[in-house]
């Protein structure tokens, strides 16, 4: 089920009353949300339903026997059995096709022609995602940094909680299952604040990502756009991925705000970041400091010498573009983030401090967003013959006129991502809590941010959400 949808406009009410019904009594509450939750995920394709279960089964008896199991070799047998399925789970359904497509060009590129058995592999939506938040579980746990829980519905709940569970944020089990093992209470803040996040994350996906899409599915697909056009069409995909990503995030921390529930924020305007680092601290948090935690800390992280660091994020950073896709895209476009942060990483400017930021900063700012761009143009394209194609078509035709239908269709859309930015940039400048202040306390900012949603949504068909092919 899409969160852009009139399924889920009749499911969440409908769930939402039921659960505030059942205030006081945390079991049915827990229940209720598990079995939207199934619902939610089955609505899409209820037989991948079977992989969170068993997934939800393993971790939990794993996290169990830790708790009981002090021999040290027994306790990382345990571990292992919970990172051998769940990464065994995660590398057949993304990963298979690939590998045997790579062995095949291997062999015929020595001129021997392989014919496998062709597998038709369906990616579950949202494997990337779970996976990671049970992974997070276990680790906790073997750590001693989470004590196990005892109750199967509230870890069953925690793995499939619904606003989160296709596309994120990834929040750890040190998190989100304390809230679920407590009460929680009807609040008139939380559901004022989360309504608000959710009317803002369907504006930025309707009107600004589903728009932009529309500019950037053309400059990517067969117009043969090239220079300012083509150029036009990457800054649309920027924005494009932003809004769609960035507002599904805002809906599902909103969504969770309603039953009481606090997710952690996923976006801190990345595209106002300086350098590198700083867009990595402000873009796709929850992944970023998830790879930090249980990738770079312990291949050793900065702890075995400036070589060895080297190594650890430029491992993280590749790591990162196939956990995106199985393809030399996004290993490319990992790869473009790593030759571009790796300066900064020996120069010790990677943690620069992000409070003082002066315009005297803003070639810096321009800069790690074009670096940004240039990356996207892999990331967006159907392969690398693909993207070279489009990074050529960039440098041509710079004499040429603009296309002329794109220049009127997008007057008004160019206004609104004006008043957009401006409104980004001002919650950058001064925290999220100046959109509750003075006028912007009142119900006509929801009204707006919908009136607008509904009028560009009935002039466009709708995108899917980017991040379900991950």
């Amino acid at each position: 089920m899409q969160f852009i949808s009139t399924a889920f406009w009749l499911f969440l009410p409908t769930v939402l009353v039921l659960y505030w019904l059942l205030q006081g009594q945390l079991r049915a509450q827990n229940v209720l949300l598990l079995i939207a939750s199934y619902f939610f995920y089955g609505w899409w394709d209820a037989r991948f339903l079977a992989l969170i279960a068993a997934s939800t089964v393993i971790d939990f008896a794993v996290g169990r026997r830790l708790a009981v199991t002090t021999a040290p070799g027994a306790q990382k047998a345990w571990l292992a059995l919970s990172l051998t399925f769940n990464l065994g789970m995660l590398a057949w359904f993304k990963y298979a096709g690939f590998l045997v497509d790579q062995w095949v060009a291997a062999w015929a590129s020595v001129g021997v022609a392989m014919d496998p058995l062709g597998v038709a592999i369906i990616l579950p939506v949202g494997i990337s995602f779970y996976t990671f938040q049970t992974l997070s579980y276990s680790i906790d746990v073997y750590r001693g940094r989470l004590a196990p829980t005892r109750d199967p519905i509230a870890f069953a709940t925690y793995v499939a909680f619904f606003p989160q569970l296709v596309a994120g944020p990834i929040v750890r089990a040190t998190r989100l299952l304390p809230q679920i093992e407590r009460a929680r209470r009807l609040s008139g803040v939380g559901i004022r604040t989360g309504w608000r996040l959710i009317c803002w994350g369907v504006f930025k996906k309707v009107v600004i990502a589903d728009t932009a899409a529309l500019y950037a599915n053309a400059a990517f697909g067969d117009a043969g756009w090239t220079g300012p056009a083509m150029v036009l069409g990457v800054l649309a995909f920027a924005l494009q991925i932003y809004g769609d990503f960035s507002g599904y995030s805002d809906i599902a921390i909103g969504t969770a705000r309603l039953f009481g529930i606090r997710l952690c924020s996923n976006f801190r305007f990345p595209y106002f970041s300086r350098d590198l680092g700083e867009f990595w601290r402000r873009w796709h948090v929850s992944l970023n400091t998830w790879f930090r935690d249980y990738l770079y800390i312990p291949l050793g992280g900065s702890r075995l010498g400036r070589p060895r660091a080297l190594l650890n994020v430029a491992i993280v950073f590749l790591v990162s573009g196939l956990w995106h896709g199985a393809d030399w895209k996004f290993v490319t476009w990992g790869a473009i983030h790593a030759a571009f942060f790796v300066p900064l990483f020996v120069l010790g400017r990677n943690r620069r401090p992000e409070a003082g930021w002066s315009w005297r900063q803003a070639p810096g700012a321009l800069w790690t967003f074009a670096v940004v761009c240039f990356a996207w143009v892999f990331f967006r394209a159907d392969d690398m013959a693909h993207a070279l194609d489009c990074l050529a078509r960039m440098g041509q035709g710079w004499s040429e006129a603009l296309p002329k239908s794109p220049i009127k269709k997008w007057a008004w859309f160019a206004a609104i991502l004006c008043v957009f930015l401006a409104f980004e940039w001002r919650q950058f400048r001064r925290g999220v809590r100046w959109m509750w202040r003075g006028a912007w306390r009142h119900p006509w900012v929801e009204a707006v941010l919908l009136l607008a949603a509904m009028v560009y949504g009935t002039r466009q068909a709708a995108q899917e959400f980017i991040y379900f092919a991950f």
